[in-house]
């Protein structure tokens, strides 16, 4: 079993050099890979944990995080496609992919937030489609030496792109969400599956269900990565004294994350990502420590 760790470039940390330190903290615990998050607004519920706080940019982030560890992989947990240009991403991506030896994963998502729809003026009846869509644009640029794509959205052909991606065939794309059309998007497009906020019990019933899926579409299940991002409580409270039963996880109760996550790994997940919920640097680096230190050596 491999395990990831959120690095805090959505919990309104003033100082960002605090923030970006536990990129090579993550490395020297033996995390196997680091994670952000994708915003572009604070509005909705962002605002009402940050205000005006700082949310920094996911990509940029990991560009950093790219020149100040070697090992880790970097990934999006998720970044919320139809927000992004296809094009400039892949460009952007492909980048990345070279400057850091071939260690970017794009976890995707269709996004949730109304507000922040609203503000881009993007309207969320389409964004499945353009989901499916942008996916469909990046393989096509990562890919072929000669990129061709029309449709009503975007319309090129007879050019070149550059650079391509360290990783071939591309940049593997594990798709978030847990919805029927999430189930059916990461079974005929994914390269693994990345849900967030579901149970062991909810994960290993659609898990199933991906697979069949799949596997109907022709598609070779043994090749798909199975993931997930599961919340930590950074303090005891109400929600946390119900984390066994749900889809979040108790970090000040080793005994009880230990067997969260043994309940995952029996449900299928293959490479855990652990979200540490505060923006207090102090209490993400114990927690780092304590769940590399004491927990994670259980399930290697």
């Amino acid at each position: 079993m491999q395990f990831g760790v959120t690095v805090p470039n959505n919990w309104g940390i003033e100082d960002v050099n605090e923030a970006l330190a536990f990129g090579p903290l993550a490395e020297a615990l033996g995390y196997d890979s680091v994670w952000v998050m994708d915003h572009l607004f604070n509005n909705g519920y962002i605002r009402e944990r940050l205000d005006d706080k700082p949310y920094y940019h996911p990509l940029a982030t990991l560009t950093y995080l790219s020149a100040t560890t070697s090992r880790v992989l970097l990934g999006t947990s998720v970044l919320v496609l139809p927000y992004h240009n296809p094009v400039e991403l892949a460009k952007y991506t492909a980048t990345l992919d070279q400057m850091s030896g071939g260690r970017v994963t794009l976890g995707i998502g269709v996004g949730a937030m109304t507000e922040e729809f609203e503000a881009l003026g993007i309207p969320m009846s389409e964004r499945a489609s353009l989901t499916n869509e942008c996916i469909r644009v990046m393989r096509e640029l990562w890919s072929n030496p000669a990129p061709s794509y029309h449709s009503r959205r975007w319309n090129f052909d007879d050019l070149r792109f550059s650079p391509k991606p360290v990783q071939q065939p591309h940049i593997p794309i594990w798709v978030g969400g847990a919805s029927p059309g999430a189930i059916r998007r990461a079974a005929r497009m994914g390269d693994g599956w990345h849900p967030s906020g579901v149970s062991p019990e909810e994960y290993a019933s659609r898990k199933a269900e991906i697979a069949e899926l799949a596997q109907a579409a022709g598609r070779n299940v043994d090749n798909m990565v199975w993931s997930a991002r599961v919340e930590v409580e950074a303090t005891p409270g109400p929600s946390s004294e119900r984390a066994a039963s749900r889809s979040r996880i108790p970090g000040h109760d080793l005994e009880q994350t230990a067997l969260s996550i043994a309940a995952y790994r029996d449900a299928g997940v293959e490479h855990l990502v652990l979200a540490l919920n505060t923006g207090d640097v102090n209490r993400i680096r114990e927690l780092m420590e304590s769940l590399a230190n004491e927990t994670i050596p259980q399930f290697r």
